[in-house]
């Protein structure tokens, strides 16, 4: 059996090995990574050699990492990626090219509910019920988008929002508030099963599923990056960001918001943006952190989008779906249920 793992920003691990009477067998683990000291690549070999088949990618890793010697030192890959092809060797981890995605680009809706579809649409995947999707999506009014753990007042200046017209939200990821307009931005979600980013550390999977944007955006001159943990940047400032949720049904929840214009008066107004946060970036004005799209490339926001689309399909394929009824429906009753209330909104106050 044969798996293979390109860390993202980093070296590709291979795996080959056998299984007999339920355990692996004859493990070979080899790449353009760079390990030292030499016999540590016999170690790990060793160690993984006689294992269960259906150990668990975190298993697997604590294998490699507890038979490293003590001044090994690995670049460009990790025991979490060892266990990541030694999990698609056997086939419990998958890769983009496994599924069919299905591509939604519907009309522009309610902040509550894009954020309730994006629940419903994970918990779909995650059982079986939808094949893995790329959506892409507006909304038809302004809103701040709260991480999950956030506190509205720690965020949000009330003053500043309801001069501007935000409405407060909440998603079910972590990660930080977003400034949301219509036509402004642009995000994107992506709802997979939890073996395409099996064995992953949660930062490799953040740079995993958005590795096609950035090449997206590259491709129309721009010299966009990915900055751990969850940042698309390019040298003028950052572009977005990503926030992911991982569900119990096995569904995962990976989304991003790109910016394609801003004003920076509302940002500056409308967010809570203090001091600490600002701590580490050597500089003084939040609004200088983001550099637009639309700044950076001139292009209308339909123009970029349909890049993202295209790279997508090229990469992973891509077929259009549309939305099912009953798929609404159930967002609307999350909305009522929860997203529209206020003890999910301030949960956290």
């Amino acid at each position: 059996m044969h798996g293979e793992y390109k860390v993202p920003g980093g070296k590709l691990v291979v795996v080959d090995l056998d299984v007999v009477d339920g355990r692996l067998a004859d493990v070979q683990v080899a790449g353009d990574f760079f390990l030292e000291p030499d016999e540590a690549l016999t170690a790990i070999d060793g160690a993984l050699s006689g294992m269960p088949a259906d150990s668990s990618a975190d298993q697997v890793a604590a294998a490699v990492r507890s038979a490293l010697p003590a001044d090994a030192v690995l670049l460009g890959f990790s025991p979490e990626a060892i266990a990541t092809a030694v999990r698609r060797a056997l086939r419990a981890a998958t890769d983009w090219r496994d599924y069919d995605w299905q591509l939604l680009v519907g009309p522009p809706l309610p902040p509550v509910t894009q954020l309730a579809l994006d629940e419903v649409l994970t918990e779909r995947v995650g059982a079986g019920l939808r094949a893995p999707t790329l959506r892409i999506w507006d909304w038809t009014e302004p809103a701040v988008v709260i991480g999950s753990f956030q506190s509205v007042r720690n965020e949000v200046d009330p003053e500043g929002a309801a001069k501007h017209g935000f409405d407060v939200v909440r998603r079910i990821s972590g990660g930080g508030a977003m400034l949301m307009a219509p036509g402004a931005i642009i995000t994107y979600s992506i709802y997979a099963p939890l073996a395409l980013v099996e064995g992953m550390s949660f930062a490799d999977s953040y740079a995993f599923l958005d590795a096609w944007a950035v090449e997206a955006l590259r491709s129309l001159g721009i010299e966009a990056t990915y900055q751990p943990l969850n940042d698309i940047a390019s040298p003028a400032g950052k572009i977005g960001g990503a926030a992911q949720k991982r569900l119990a049904s096995g569904g995962v929840l990976h989304h991003v918001t790109m910016s394609y214009d801003m004003d920076g008066e509302q940002l500056t107004e409308v967010l809570r943006i203090g001091r600490e946060k600002l701590s580490d970036k050597g500089i003084v004005s939040a609004a200088k952190r983001v550099d637009p799209l639309r700044a950076q490339t001139g292009l209308p926001r339909e123009a970029i989008v349909e890049r993202m689309i295209d790279t997508f399909r090229a990469r992973h394929g891509l077929v259009p779906d549309e939305l099912l009824p009953e798929e609404l429906a159930a967002a609307e009753r999350l909305v009522a249920d929860k997203f529209s209330t206020p003890a999910w909104i301030h949960r956290v106050p």
